[in-house]
């Protein structure tokens, strides 16, 4: 064990689309996609969960935006099943947490307390009875929207609909606060962001964004929502996709996808990407990056609001030094050589996310 890693804080991540991926490549099979080994088509197994020292993980149970609501909330309940046979696969590793005490205590027993988050409103169907039905079924976290509107909320990476939220959002947000259901701010438009932070009674959080003064692109949080948050006790969790975090990056892949588009079909199933690359080299994203959001996050909302959503395979690269779950000791090594203290790095990993948790938990009614 290196210096790095005998002192780091265990990790409580806020979010991972490794279901996403097992349901993708291997339909569930947990005997084709075993993740109780290294396996090189996924960032996140178990071994590497470990080498990260990750102690908590919120598992999407992501389905795409674009699927019809019914289909949307089929899928959805296909992806906590799929995180329940996880779990049940892995039992000397994995617990299944629903609670903030039941995630502390899988921790302390030295399994990775397991958590579900729900990425987009579209998974509910417009539906209070299935948002609680998600709850029932151990779902502790839901992001209002993904890539695209909701019909009562607006997506930062659609076309505005509703002005934020719609009465119906309201809503939603007051039930989750009801039932105990944190209020996930990723993937919203800034509109959003605010009418919820007005609608709730209790901590929100970010799962997986990122600084907007840093990097200036729609899924990431304007320096006076990250303000709004110290006030409303919430948290943002700093994620690490490149598109993200390093200005610049986020333009560079949409020139990429506008060159794939000229391809003829042939063209696209060869290695098209290398050529692309020689003459357009996508800027280079670091640890460095990363830390200065977190920096960033810490210096605005203050460092009891400031956690880590890494978007393990969600994403199509990862930071140099990042590559993947295993990496999380360096970017502790590089924020402790930046003067952080044991309390704040540990506040970082894991305290704040805690601290939200609980508190949502007691607002509920």
């Amino acid at each position: 064990m290196t210096v790095e890693e005998s002192t780091q804080p265990t990790v409580w991540d806020g979010h991972n689309d490794l279901v996403w991926e097992l349901r993708d490549q291997a339909g569930y099979d947990l005997d084709k996609l075993d993740v109780g080994r290294h396996c090189p088509s996924v960032r996140t197994d178990l071994p590497r969960l470990r080498a990260g020292g990750v102690g908590a993980q919120f598992w999407s149970v992501f389905v795409p935006s674009s699927l019809a609501e019914p289909a949307a909330v089929v899928a959805t309940l296909e992806q906590i099943d799929g995180v329940r046979r996880l779990v049940d696969r892995y039992p000397n590793d994995l617990a299944l947490a629903t609670t903030a005490d039941e995630a502390t205590g899988a921790m302390s027993a030295g399994r990775i307390a397991s958590l579900l988050g729900a990425e987009g409103g579209h998974s509910i169907g417009s539906s209070l009875g299935v948002l609680r039905g998600l709850y029932a079924l151990g779902v502790r976290y839901l992001t209002l929207t993904h890539n695209d509107n909701t019909l009562w909320a607006d997506s930062a990476t659609d076309i505005p609909a509703v002005g934020g939220l719609s009465p119906f959002g309201v809503e939603v947000v007051r039930e989750m606060n009801r039932i105990g259901m944190i209020v996930d701010l990723s993937h919203v438009h800034e509109r959003t962001m605010r009418a919820a932070l007005a609608a709730t009674r209790a901590p929100v959080m970010f799962s997986h964004s990122s600084a907007r003064a840093l990097c200036d692109v729609p899924r990431n949080v304007p320096d006076d929502v990250l303000a709004a948050i110290r006030g409303n006790g919430g948290v943002c969790m700093v994620t690490f996709v490149p598109e993200f975090v390093t200005p610049g990056r986020q333009a560079w892949r949409d020139r990429r996808e506008r060159h794939r588009a000229t391809l003829t079909p042939d063209e696209r199933e060869g290695d098209w990407r290398a050529g692309f690359l020689a003459t357009d080299p996508a800027p280079v994203c670091t640890i460095d990056h990363v830390v200065r959001h977190v920096e960033h996050v810490r210096e605005v909302a203050g460092v009891d609001h400031v956690g880590i959503g890494g978007d393990y395979d969600g994403a199509d690269s990862m930071p140099d030094g990042l590559a993947d779950v295993s990496g999380y000791p360096r970017l502790f090594a590089a924020l402790r050589e930046r003067g952080w203290s044991a309390v704040e790095l540990a506040k970082l990993a894991h305290g704040n996310m805690t601290r939200v948790l609980r508190a949502v938990e007691d607002a509920a009614s």
